[in-house]
C-alpha cells in the first residue's frame, strides 16, 4: 500500500483523513467510509493503490464530455469504493465494494484482454495511454466508481499521462476538500462533476453535502474544461434542475449540463426508469439558463 496523503495523527493511534468533508476519523486496522484508506499502525494508506474494476477505451462522449475532444477516444480506468452512499447507484457493484475484489480482465468499448488486471501501476497505464494514442487515444479518465477517493493513484498516474503529452479526464462526485482538489487541478484537462441535485436535504440523504459540491465545481471550473451531469430520478430530484442551471449561468452560461435517466438499480431497483418525456422538459427548462444541455441515456 502506497502512504495517503492528507492525512494527520490522532490519539491511541488513530488517524484523521482529510481528503474529503467526511474527515473520517479511522482507528488501527480500520477504512474509512470510502474503503480506500487504511490506518496500519498509526499512519494511513491507500488500500486500493493500483486496483484496478475495468480499464477500457470509451468514445470521450460517455464520460460524457460533449465538448471536450468531440469524437475522440480515452483510456478509461475504473477502482473500487465510494465516499457517498446513494441508494440510486447506477454502478454499486464497484462503487460499494471495498476493493477487495480483484478485476477480472479489461472490459468496455473496444477494450483489450488482460487476465492480470488485478493491479496496475502508474506507469503500466501511462504506457498503455501512449501506446494507444495512434487509435485516436487522447489520455486517461479515472471514472466508473469514484476516483479521488483513490487520489494518490489517480495522482501519480495523471503526472505521468501529463509527461506522456496526453490529457486527464476526471469522472468525479466532487465531494473532496478543497486543499487536495487544489493540489491535483494543474494535472487535469477536463472533469464531469455529478451534481446529484440542489438541496441540502437531497444531499444528507446520499450522505454528503451540497455546499461541498459546488465548491468544487467552482473551483474546476476556474482551472479546467468542466461539464456537469446530473442523474434524474422520479420524485426526488426533478425540481432541483432550474436552480442548479441558474446556479452554473451564474458561473459561465457556457457549461454543459448533462441529464441523464436513471434506470432500477441498488436499493432502488424496484423503481420505474425515468421517463423519456421528463427529461426532454427538464432540459427545456435548463436551456432558460445554460447554451449547452443534453439528455443522456434516452431510447
Amino acid at each position: 500500500m502506497r502512504p495517503a496523503m492528507f492525512w494527520s495523527a490522532g490519539e491511541n493511534d488513530t488517524v484523521r483523513c482529510s481528503l474529503c468533508p467526511h474527515n473520517c476519523a479511522i482507528r488501527e486496522g480500520a477504512q474509512g467510509l470510502c474503503g480506500a484508506r487504511e490506518n496500519c499502525g498509526g499512519r494511513l494508506y491507500a488500500a486500493n493503490y493500483g486496483r484496478v474494476s475495468a480499464v477500457a477505451m470509451d468514445p470521450i462522449e460517455k464520460k460524457p464530455l460533449r465538448r471536450f475532444h468531440p469524437g475522440a477516444s480515452v483510456l478509461s480506468i475504473g477502482g473500487f469504493g465510494c465516499n457517498l452512499r446513494c441508494p440510486f447507484c447506477q454502478n454499486s457493484h464497484i462503487s460499494m465494494a471495498r476493493g477487495a475484489e480483484p478485476a477480472n480482465g479489461m472490459n468496455g468499448t473496444n477494450g483489450t484482454a488482460s487476465q492480470d488486471a488485478e493491479r496496475l501501476s502508474p506507469d503500466q497505464i501511462a504506457t498503455l495511454a501512449k501506446s494507444l494514442a495512434p487509435k485516436g487515444n487522447v489520455g486517461a479518465a479515472y471514472t466508473y466508481n469514484e476516483p479521488l477517493i483513490g487520489y494518490e493513484f489517480l495522482y501519480d498516474c495523471a503526472r505521468l499521462v501529463r509527461d506522456a503529452g496526453l490529457r486527464n479526464v476526471v469522472v468525479t462526485n466532487g465531494y473532496i476538500n478543497r486543499e487536495p482538489l487544489e493540489s491535483l487541478l494543474p494535472l487535469i484537462d477536463a472533469m464531469n462533476i455529478d451534481c446529484k441535485g440542489f438541496t441540502d436535504g437531497f444531499y444528507k440523504k446520499l450522505g454528503g453535502g451540497l455546499d461541498a459540491v459546488r465548491e468544487t465545481i467552482a473551483l474546476a471550473y476556474r482551472h479546467c474544461h468542466v461539464e456537469i451531469t446530473t442523474l434524474v430520478i422520479p420524485g426526488e430530484n426533478e425540481g432541483d434542475i432550474e436552480g442548479l442551471a441558474a446556479w452554473l449561468a451564474s458561473l459561465d452560461t457556457g457549461i454543459p449540463l448533462h441529464l441523464s435517466r436513471f434506470f432500477p438499480r441498488h436499493q432502488y431497483a424496484d423503481r420505474a426508469p425515468t421517463p423519456p418525456e421528463t427529461i426532454y422538459r427538464l432540459v427545456e427548462i435548463a436551456r432558460k439558463h445554460l447554451r449547452h444541455v443534453f439528455a443522456g441515456n434516452l431510447p
